[in-house]
């Protein structure tokens, strides 16, 4: 094995990555750095630990039983984007920000969220500002929320499908068809992902409700983890599959005897939460600095500069998978993390608003956010509208891409151009929600056998699980 392709190095330089954070941290230089600066070195300590945090949560299942791995595992995912929109739900929460609080402040105090927020957070004195600046957080933890969400299916599933029918012409990937026609290839996915899509879809309908309730509350959070906590305990039971053979990485890990691999893998854990623990909020703070100086809204900056950072790991490891010809494993990995984020992600952030306010609350949020909330269900609806065939072509990706692309860029140019309503975003924001949920609402009606289909693969699943048999297909299916 050349020295390059020795797993070890792959380590060695995601740890290269944190260690210009860490010598800042530990000199006590981070407070007397440029904004910039601040951002660059914690945003490459995130993005080093989270390669490490999913290279320690693979090579776990060689030691652990399946059952908590899974469970470990669904909460590494979000890992990275969780300690974002725990921070500033944290934030909001400690502030004394309560729904009551924020609507006194818009309805008697136009306008003092948005000055508030331009504020460094040193000139944030009064009582009164800093619970302004509460609601503000709590707006950047949906900001946060919907970003990384959107940005999973606008780049994550449209980036990697395209890059697959690619790469096909190098690895004859089995899951790629080609088809004659413009933009016609297509990327076939794995039956197996049907649990998947299903609780998927399953959360996508409650979050259309979830701003109907004045916030993040607490049936949000029971419906929304307790889905993912259903699917978890379906998939433990009815899975019969043999355990997925690592590579890279954890393969090479869990070639290590135990008494080396086990505090190996300790201890990865252990550096990976440092590193988000202590580089999160000097990089979230950072970027919102960062924006103000250049004129850019600390809203945009979180909620869609932040979740690259986050999100890049996974994208780059889905990537390897499609270059090796794993493209089936690769979308497995897109589409459970799609999951992972749109329950347990928003139905814990509740719970750490709470904690900080010191007593059960609401985590609010203002109107506008609410269309962040409802755009990004469509999408999601719409994406699942794509997938329901357990297929995705050329064309349907460009189609996710185009329309996520189109609004960042119509929200971030045009509306500061001309804003030709009162609330000009959230009429965007609420436009592009109807396009979704019509183009969408369409193709379901279209594939309606497909959506029949996968619901009786799944209740196959949940019948299995439960120790019974299956049902026979009967004609047609």
């Amino acid at each position: 094995m050349s020295l390059l392709r020795n797993p070890l190095v792959a380590v060695a330089g995601a740890i290269l990555l944190t260690v210009p954070w860490l010598l800042a941290w530990a000199a006590g230089f981070v407070h007397g750095m440029s904004d910039l600066a601040v951002v660059g070195v914690s945003g490459l300590a995130v993005l080093g630990a989270s390669f490490l945090l999913a290279w320690a949560a693979e090579t776990a299942e060689e030691d652990v039983p399946r059952a908590f791995a899974l469970a470990v595992l669904a909460v590494l995912a979000v890992a990275p984007e969780y300690a974002v929109d725990a921070l500033y739900a944290w934030g909001a929460g400690a502030k004394g920000a309560t729904a009551e609080a924020c609507a006194d402040i818009v309805a008697n105090h136009p306008g003092l969220i948005d000055r508030v927020a331009e504020l460094p957070r040193s000139q944030v004195q009064s009582g009164l500002e800093r619970t302004a600046l509460g609601c503000h957080e709590g707006n950047l933890a949906v900001a946060n929320m919907t970003g990384a969400n959107r940005i999973l299916i606008g780049i994550g599933w449209a980036g990697i499908a395209a890059f697959t029918v690619w790469q096909a012409h190098r690895t004859s990937d089995p899951a790629v068809e080609e088809r004659e026609g413009w933009l016609a290839n297509v990327v076939h996915l794995d039956r197996s992902i049907a649990t998947e899509i299903t609780f998927l879809f399953l959360a996508t309908l409650w979050a259309f409700f979830v701003p109907l309730g004045g916030g993040i509350d607490a049936l949000d959070m029971i419906l929304l983890v307790g889905l993912y906590v259903t699917y978890i305990g379906i998939i433990i039971r009815g899975e019969v599959e043999a355990e997925t053979e690592q590579v890279g990485v954890p393969a090479h890990l869990q070639s290590y005897p135990g008494p080396i691999r086990i505090p190996v893998v300790i201890g990865l854990f252990a550096f990976s939460g440092f590193l988000i623990l202590t580089a999160v909020e000097p990089f979230a703070h950072g970027l919102e600095n960062l924006g103000q100086a250049i004129g850019v809204p600390s809203f945009f900056m979180i909620q869609w500069i932040a979740p690259l950072a986050s999100e890049s790991p996974e994208l780059i490891v889905v990537a390897v998978l499609v270059w090796k010809a794993r493209s089936t494993a690769g979308f497995n990995a897109l589409i459970s993390s799609k999951l992972n984020q749109w329950t347990l992600l928003i139905g814990t952030l509740v719970v750490v608003y709470s904690l900080a306010l010191g007593q059960y609350g609401v985590l609010p949020f203002e109107a506008e956010q609410s269309g962040e909330i409802w755009l990004t269900a469509a999408q999601s609806y719409f994406a699942l509208a794509i997938l329901v065939t357990f297929t995705i072509s050329m064309r349907e990706a460009v189609a996710l891409f185009t329309l996520f692309i189109s609004q960042v860029a119509l929200e971030f140019v045009f509306l500061k151009i001309w804003q030709p309503f009162p609330e000009p975003k959230l009429a965007l924001l609420l436009a592009f929600t109807a396009i979704y949920l019509v183009v969408g609402t369409a193709m379901f009606v279209r594939r309606r056998r497909d959506l029949r289909r996968l619901f009786g693969l799944v209740a196959d699943v949940v019948r299995s699980a439960i120790g019974r048999s299956p049902v026979e297909p009967g004609p047609g299916d």
